[in-house]
């Protein structure tokens, strides 16, 4: 089955956390794309480009590893709405491939976290079976767990050495 017959909707996913902190913090620190390397174990290096911030139309440039594969990035904001939602398109609005989605839930004294990822279009970039597909998203859920549970063991830590 190639890339051209796929539902992109058949691989998305969600994952989520509990967060010793608001959602506006939590907020503040997913829209400031400077930090998702300090949880992430894909993403380094992200930055706004010049000028810009966490406002919906933004773009931002980031490098990327997965295995022995690394490549640069671009992405625009789609959505700056604190402190709920905070969201970009991977590729820019207008033909990106896959919308990474940050969802903040208040659940005193802390804040549920969601990611979500979605394919918006398939690609061959992305792979070229279903099987592939798969893998790829797979390997980014393990990507957005690893990230929310160190997004979580910073907050922790940080809230426990106050």
């Amino acid at each position: 089955m190639t890339t051209s017959v796929l539902d992109p909707a058949a691989f998305t996913f969600t994952r989520r956390v509990w967060v010793p902190a608001s959602p506006r913090e939590v907020y503040d620190l997913v829209s400031d794309v400077t930090r998702i390397g300090l949880w992430s174990p894909t993403a380094s290096r992200v930055r706004y480009d010049d000028g810009a911030g966490p406002v919906p139309g933004a773009w931002f440039g980031g490098h990327n590893r997965r295995g022995d594969r690394e490549w640069d990035s671009r992405s625009q904001v789609l959505t700056a709405d604190p402190p709920g939602e905070f969201s970009f398109v991977v590729g820019g609005i207008a033909d990106g491939i896959v919308r990474w989605r940050w969802l903040l839930r208040d659940d005193h004294p802390g804040t549920i976290v969601a990611q979500e990822w979605r394919l918006l279009r398939m690609d061959p970039v992305l792979g070229t079976s279903h099987q592939e597909v798969a893998r790829l998203r797979d390997e980014m859920a393990l990507s957005a767990e690893t990230t929310l549970l160190g997004l979580a063991r910073w907050l922790h830590e940080r809230t426990a050495a106050v």
